[in-house]
């Protein structure tokens, strides 16, 4: 066995499984000197001789696209623009009625004063808000209330609101004379704020306000008052819910006179109504023509990669 050109042959029974299901022998020739290296050779499972293969040339995959190409998100962009472009719309509106009220209260305001009646009906103001009036009567310091905070070219201080006593059988109304700083608010401190006997003043007939949802309810009983509560100071001082504000001529050197003896500092005879509806129609529609770009960009440009998955039609 040992001898050269000499061949071996060995025989081995293998695990290999033939497609009928029975073991075979087989035969390897190796020469001599391959001897050193010879082993028992294993052959691996080849699953393409099963029974129940198929190739995939034969079965070949279907390609699906997986996902969509817009989801809910586009409806949400969508409807950015037009809610913008309704807002944008309805603020023209606003602007068309914030200048005509503008107006007709400036057409009021350059109209002589005129004397308030006796008995003025609370329900009537509205149709004579920002006219000019005047009355005489004597302020009555003792029922003085103080609404702040309030800021007058940066400094703190209040509304001072006193109500005026007028005779011949005229009802008492609520006059706000103007702003004090705080170091003011003592009424020992202002004595010459304090004027006594009867008064002529001048000012404007004012709507009573709204309150907004931010500022804090007066608390009367503690003498603090954050909003001019028309009704609720009538009531607290038996006056009638008239809001009469005391007017003066913009006069910068009387008024830093007025603010270091503790005398109000009326309000100019002027309407004070903002009016920002030009920003916000701006504003809404520059939105709504942004967002509307960027919905068209998104529609057109289609998804850069387009995910894909293989659907398998049987098990390999």
């Amino acid at each position: 066995m040992s001898a050269p050109n000499h061949i071996i042959r060995c025989i081995t029974r293998l695990p290999f499984t033939s497609r009928y299901g029975s073991s075979i022998l087989r035969i390897a020739t190796f020469p001599w000197y391959k001897r050193k290296s010879f082993g028992i050779q294993r052959f691996a499972h080849n699953p393409a001789e099963g029974a129940d293969f198929t190739s995939i040339v034969d079965n070949s995959p279907d390609l699906v696209k997986s996902g969509r190409r817009h989801g809910p998100g586009i409806i949400i962009l969508a409807l950015i623009p037009i809610t913008a472009f309704a807002l944008g719309t309805w603020q023209v509106f606003r602007l068309g009625w914030k200048t005509e009220l503008i107006a007709k209260f400036e057409d009021r305001l350059i109209k002589p004063p005129l004397p308030l009646p006796p008995h003025v009906d609370p329900e009537a103001i509205k149709e004579f808000d920002y006219r000019k009036v005047y009355t005489t009567g004597r302020l009555c310091h003792e029922q003085e209330m103080l609404i702040g905070p309030r800021i007058h070219d940066g400094n703190d201080g209040f509304l001072v609101v006193t109500p005026l006593k007028r005779g011949d059988g005229g009802s008492t109304v609520l006059l706000n004379r103007g702003w004090i700083p705080r170091s003011k608010k003592a009424q020992a401190d202002r004595e010459d704020g304090l004027p006594q006997g009867l008064v002529t003043v001048e000012g404007l007939l004012r709507e009573p306000w709204q309150k907004n949802v931010f500022t804090p309810d007066n608390r009367p009983e503690m003498g603090q008052f954050y909003f001019p509560d028309v009704k609720q100071m009538a009531e607290l001082t038996g006056s009638a819910a008239v809001w009469i504000e005391e007017t003066m001529s913009p006069d910068l050197l009387k008024a830093y006179d007025r603010e270091a003896k503790g005398i109000p500092i009326g309000r100019p005879a002027e309407v004070n109504l903002r009016n920002n509806h030009t920003q916000y129609i701006f504003t809404w529609y520059a939105l709504s023509a942004a967002t509307t770009i960027m919905l068209w960009m998104v529609v057109r440009k289609p998804p850069s990669e387009v995910a894909r998955r293989i659907r398998q039609n049987k098990s390999w």
